[in-house]
């Protein structure tokens, strides 16, 4: 009895939990390299995302079915957000005695990271619409296409710019942190959940308990001053 080996692989690559496979296989051999090595440029989120690219491309796969087959995962980005609370509660006492600086960073920090990356990119030379696309930059995907979208700029492309921002914050961002000074873990921890969003809290939890308190407390003090003040300002300067 003949095999079918090429239906055999449509069928495979073309199976509902195909893209949901791929995705968990590639990012825990990611991790277990980058565990391994400890080098910044294995950082797991960009190896994986290389990685499934290669494989959508090889397989032939589009976009939009590799999407639909993930919808799955997508669901559980929700209690994978709120798990986040739990480092926040075992570091309540400390965020409270922080308080004002915490709000001084945000203030201060906040408006850095946005300005700066507009500024740089008018001064190359870049169209209003990329500006308020690269404007909310800084914080989570979801709330960064909603922000573009409201400000005149691209969604998809805000998503890929929080992307890119995400992985560079996440790889140079400790390196530079402790090479400038900064050795407290929750000062380490603020900066990258301001700049870096969930990628950089996800590389901050990697270094404590503590600095992964305070990522997820920026990341998400940063999500929620972008959505109220960044439409408003634009609206103010126009």
């Amino acid at each position: 009895m003949s095999v079918n080996w090429l239906g055999a692989w449509q069928a495979l690559i073309h199976h509902p939990l195909f893209g949901v496979g791929i995705t968990l296989a590639v990012y825990q051999l990611a991790l277990a390299a980058y565990e391994r090595s400890r080098w910044v440029m294995l950082q797991p989120v960009l190896v994986s995302m290389i990685g499934i690219i290669a494989i959508l491309l090889a397989c032939g796969l589009s976009y939009a079915e590799y999407r639909k087959s993930t919808e799955t995962m997508t669901i559980l980005l929700g209690p994978a957000t709120v798990a986040l609370a739990v480092p926040l509660f075992l570091n309540l006492r400390r965020i409270r005695l922080l308080f004002w600086p915490i709000v001084i960073t945000l203030a201060v920090a906040g408006v850095f990271a946005t300005a700066c990356g507009v500024a740089l990119a008018w001064l190359f030379g870049a169209e209003r619409q990329i500006l308020m696309t690269l404007a909310p930059k800084s914080v989570t995907s979801p709330i960064a296409m909603l922000v573009a979208e409201q400000i005149g700029g691209v969604a998809a492309l805000a998503a890929v710019f929080v992307m890119i921002t995400g992985v560079i914050g996440a790889i140079v961002g400790p390196s530079l942190l402790r090479l400038v000074g900064v050795r407290s873990s929750a000062a380490q921890g603020m900066a990258l959940g301001l700049t870096a969003h969930a990628v950089g809290t996800a590389r901050a939890l990697q270094e404590s308990d503590e600095a992964g308190a305070f990522a997820a407390l920026g990341m998400s003090l940063m999500g929620v001053a972008s959505a109220v003040f960044l439409p408003l300002a634009v609206a103010i300067v126009s």
